[in-house]
C-alpha cells in the first residue's frame, strides 16, 4: 500500500454584522489580523508550513490578500480578501480533515468577537474585479512578471477555494509531472463535486461555479513542487510544475481547481478522490495545462449535465479500483458517489436560500 500524507489550505471569506460581504472594499487588513493575532501559534507548524517572505503567514492562519510594495519593495499595505487556514502534513486524511475542523472553529470564535461570521463561497457574490489601485509602480511590475501566477494574482482576491496537497511516498520526479499532468487534464471532471459560487455581482449568474468560469485556465488546476534544479521542471502558462521553496514541499502535489466547501467533509472525500486517481494506471489522458473551455462548460451545469455526470462518475470508478486496499478511502469515494448519484454540490443548496 502506497504511504501517502496529506495537507488542507482553506480560504474562508466574512460576512459582517449588517449581513454585508466583508472584502477588499470595506475591510482592512488590520481588522482580520486582529483575529490571527488571538489565535494561537504553534512552533510545532513549522517546518511543514512556509512563514514567507512579509511574515505574515506566522501561524495555521493568515490573512489571504494582495500586498502592495513601494518603488524600493518595502511592503505599504495588504488589501484582505479573507483568511486562510493551513494544516500541517498529516499520515491520513482522516487527521487532516480533523485538524482543519478544529482550526475552522477555533476562527470562528475569534471571528464572532469582533462581528464576523464566516461564509464559505467560492466566489465574490457582490463584485468580480479586484481593482489595483494605484497601477502597479516599477518595482511591482517587475516583480508581478516573475511568473504566470504572479501575472495572474489579481484573479484570486475575488475568488476562494482550497489547495488539497498529497504526496506519495516513492514518485520519481518524472512520475509527479505525470500524475500532475493527470489531475489537469481530468479537473473539468472532479471539480463539480466542490462549486459552491452561484452568486456573481449580487445576484444568480445562471450557473453553479463562477470561479471555476473566471479563473481555471487563466490559473493552475494543479501543481507539482519539484526540487529546485530537477530536469522535470516544465515552462507553462499557468505553471504545472514549481521548485519546491522548503524541503516539505518536494514532491507535493497540490490540486487547486476546487472551490471552497462549507463542510471540511468534502475535502477529505476529494483527498480520497485525487488519491485514486494518482495511484490509477488506466486513465490515459494528460495535459500540461487546464483546458479552460471545459471548465467553463461544467461550471455552468454541474453534474445535472449528463455527459460531465458521466465522466466524473468514470473517474470515481477509476479512484474505486486503485484504492480496492484502502478502505477508509473506500468510505468516502462510497459517499461521493452519493453525492453523485444525487448530482449535488454545495451551490444547489446555496441557490434554494437565495
Amino acid at each position: 500500500m502506497a504511504q501517502v500524507r496529506y495537507g488542507i489550505e482553506h480560504e474562508i471569506a466574512f460576512r459582517r454584522g449588517d449581513g454585508a460581504f466583508a472584502d477588499f472594499t470595506n475591510t482592512t487588513f488590520e481588522e482580520l489580523q486582529s483575529i490571527v493575532d488571538a489565535l494561537p501559534e504553534d512552533p510545532a507548524d513549522y517546518p511543514d508550513l512556509r512563514i514567507g517572505d512579509q511574515g505574515i503567514k506566522r501561524k495555521r492562519w493568515y490573512v489571504e490578500g494582495f500586498e502592495r510594495f513601494d518603488e524600493a519593495g518595502e511592503l505599504l499595505r495588504c488589501d484582505p480578501k479573507g483568511i486562510e487556514i493551513r494544516t500541517r502534513i498529516h499520515d491520513s486524511v482522516d487527521a487532516a480533515v480533523a485538524a482543519l475542523a478544529a482550526d475552522v472553529a477555533s476562527l470562528e470564535r475569534e471571528a464572532a468577537t469582533r462581528g464576523l461570521t464566516p461564509w464559505v463561497t467560492g466566489f465574490n457574490p457582490v463584485r468580480s474585479t479586484y481593482p489595483i489601485v494605484p497601477p502597479l509602480n516599477g518595482w511591482e511590475a517587475r516583480h508581478r512578471t516573475g511568473s504566470p501566477e504572479e501575472r495572474t494574482a489579481h484573479l484570486h482576491m475575488v475568488t476562494h477555494g482550497p489547495d488539497l496537497n498529497l504526496s506519495v511516498a516513492g514518485l520519481g520526479g518524472a512520475e509527479l509531472v505525470d500524475a500532475g499532468a493527470k489531475l489537469t487534464h481530468y479537473s473539468p471532471w472532479i471539480v463539480p463535486f466542490s462549486f459552491s459560487s452561484p452568486l456573481r455581482d449580487g445576484a444568480p449568474w445562471g450557473g453553479l461555479s463562477a470561479r471555476t468560469a473566471v479563473r481555471t485556465g487563466a490559473r493552475p488546476a494543479a501543481m507539482v513542487f519539484l526540487e529546485p534544479g530537477s530536469p522535470h521542471a516544465l515552462a507553462s502558462d499557468p505553471s504545472l510544475t514549481q521548485p519546491a521553496r522548503l524541503p516539505a514541499e518536494i514532491g507535493r502535489i497540490e490540486f487547486k481547481a476546487c472551490d471552497a466547501c462549507p463542510d471540511p467533509a468534502l475535502y477529505g472525500e476529494l483527498l480520497s478522490l485525487l488519491t485514486g486517481l494518482v495511484l490509477d494506471d488506466t486513465l490515459p489522458g494528460r495535459r500540461t495545462t487546464p483546458d479552460a473551455a471545459a471548465h467553463r462548460h461544467v461550471a455552468v451545469a454541474g453534474l445535472t449535465d449528463d455527459d460531465t455526470h458521466a465522466a466524473t462518475g468514470t473517474l470515481l470508478t477509476a479512484a474505486e479500483k486503485s484504492l480496492a486496499d484502502r478502505p477508509a478511502d473506500l468510505t468516502r469515494l462510497a459517499s461521493l458517489r452519493t453525492r453523485w448519484d444525487r448530482r449535488e454540490c454545495p451551490a444547489t443548496t446555496m441557490l434554494t436560500r437565495t
